[in-house]
């Protein structure tokens, strides 16, 4: 894969569309066309975030601002490839001072850092350009900085095998058209395959167009 691809698939996160992200994106785009209204992933976060936390592809951090941690003062940790969206979600989640990483997850990642118990994930995969086989060593990559027994979880827009309306097929193929998303042969089974390769448990739950999913 290209620079050009990776630098598409995150290319739309500006300042502008951020501002927009949350009523917009994780609101009634989740809600109406994707068919997983964002509590659903809201839930995913308060049963496995921990209180030694990463979060990978921060958006504008919303899942984070609004989880329920096990404790008041968590170890938290933000890493995304695009600085506007660690701008943003590092000044909203200020209070956890958190640790800010600048990566991409497409490559090795190396941290000046002690392991995380939990890694979030809230729709980075379908950004990610690649099919859902190359786009698992993102787990390869993650697993380095878990604790041992830790967990990953998150969200990802599955193409194939969903129940999508025309609306959610018509936003589909244009964002996979710009490069927003590259999802056209994402499927359960390539998801579950990646986890199973990494991980020695796992568990996924489709809802809507969207792949709910936690392994350790």
């Amino acid at each position: 894969m290209s620079p050009q691809q990776v630098e598409a698939g995150h290319a739309i996160y500006n300042k502008l569309f951020l501002l927009a992200y949350d009523l917009g994106a994780l609101g009634s785009t989740c809600r109406f066309i994707w068919k997983c209204p964002s509590h659903h992933i809201l839930k995913l976060y308060n049963q496995h975030v921990s209180a030694n936390h990463l979060d990978v592809g921060v958006g504008t951090g919303y899942f984070i601002d609004h989880c329920k941690f096990p404790t008041t003062n968590p170890r938290l940790g933000l890493m995304d490839i695009n600085r506007n969206c660690l701008n943003v979600a590092g000044k909203r989640l200020a209070r956890y001072s958190p640790e800010i990483y600048h990566r991409n997850v497409l490559e090795p990642i190396e941290i000046d850092a002690q392991g995380f118990d939990s890694v979030g994930l809230a729709h980075l995969l379908h950004c990610l350009p690649g099919t859902m086989k190359t786009k698992g060593v993102v787990f390869e990559h993650l697993k380095g900085l878990l604790n041992p027994g830790g967990v990953v979880f998150g969200a990802t827009l599955l193409y194939r095998g969903v129940q999508r309306s025309f609306l959610a097929t018509f936003l589909m193929n244009l964002v996979n058209a710009n490069g927003a998303m590259t999802n056209k042969e994402d499927d359960l089974e390539g998801l579950q395959l990646s986890l199973d390769q990494y991980f020695p448990e796992s568990f996924v739950e489709v809802i809507g167009c969207d792949a709910l999913f936690w392994a350790r």
